[in-house]
């Protein structure tokens, strides 16, 4: 009871209709169907995610492996006369499904910055996954100009013992995935070998990896 002596009412409570509770359960339905389509798609985009990601691992091609197994400059230290070069190199594979197509490869071997040598090596030639190729070659080199300053630093290079030369293999490759092939690649092979006063690879130079990249 209030000041005045009138008695307050209780509240009104209220009953919602038929309709308001369907409506509430036709959104409760609809959400959880939304929640239940939305869980599905997650989950098929997750596994469709993996399934790329393994096959992106297993179908990636790596770049073909090159190793120096032999070098020498015969007539090295009887002065700036390349006037014949052997090496032996070898050209991997190692792609478990990719072949790899070689196009026409030359090879160029430098003494510093000056090219003594080069030569074209292979036609054409495709090699299969997890194959080796031997790449073998006798050459016969420039001569650096006489009283050069490269000629005093070739000179200067063999009394120390040690002379560096570099061997760039260079070829257009693609790779074959199933009947799939990529387009060209300019590839580029670069070997740094030394050899010693007898002119023959030094044993730190040999079975070395030579780094590979692409233009």
């Amino acid at each position: 009871m209030n000041s005045t002596g009138r008695q307050t009412a209780p509240p009104i409570k209220r009953h919602h209709t038929a309709r308001y509770y369907a409506h509430r359960v036709r959104e409760s339905l609809t959400t959880r169907l939304s929640k239940f389509i939305c869980t599905i798609f997650l989950g098929l985009l997750l596994v469709l995610g993996v399934v790329t990601f393994i096959l992106w691992l297993s179908l990636r091609p790596h770049r073909p492996r090159f190793h120096i197994h032999k070098f020498s400059v015969p007539n090295l230290a009887e002065g700036a006369g390349f006037t014949e070069i052997t090496f032996n190199v070898t050209a991997r594979n190692s792609n478990q499904n990719i072949g790899i197509y070689y196009d026409s490869m030359e090879a160029s071997i430098y003494y510093k910055d000056q090219r003594v040598a080069t030569t074209s090596l292979l036609f054409p030639f495709y090699q299969e996954p997890k194959n080796t190729t031997v790449i073998y070659k006798e050459l016969n080199g420039n001569t650096i100009t006489e009283n050069s300053e490269r000629t005093m630093e070739l000179m200067n290079d063999v009394a120390k013992g040690t002379v560096v030369f570099g061997l760039e293999l260079t070829s257009t490759i693609r790779f074959k995935v199933s009947t799939w092939k990529t387009k060209g690649h300019r590839m580029h092979a670069n070997c740094d070998v030394g050899v010693g006063q007898d002119g023959n690879i030094l044993g730190a130079y040999k079975d070395k990896r030579c780094p590979v990249y692409f233009t």
